[in-house]
């Protein structure tokens, strides 16, 4: 899986913050054309791979 969908990341944010309370509202700020960046920061703070961040996030 190459992309994760970041469609409603509003509400989908909200969802992994509760999920992973380790994540703070600055490491969910979404900027246009940075979501590579984005993906990149909440693997490494998370210690999980793409597959699994996408998995989850698909999942919410």
């Amino acid at each position: 899986m190459d992309h994760i969908t970041l469609g409603n990341w509003n509400e989908k944010k909200e969802k992994l913050k509760q999920k992973y309370p380790i994540i703070t509202d600055d490491d969910v700020l979404l900027y246009e054309g940075k979501e590579k960046e984005l993906i990149e920061k909440l693997e490494y703070k998370l210690g999980i791979s793409k597959l699994d961040l996408a998995t989850t996030i698909d999942s919410l």
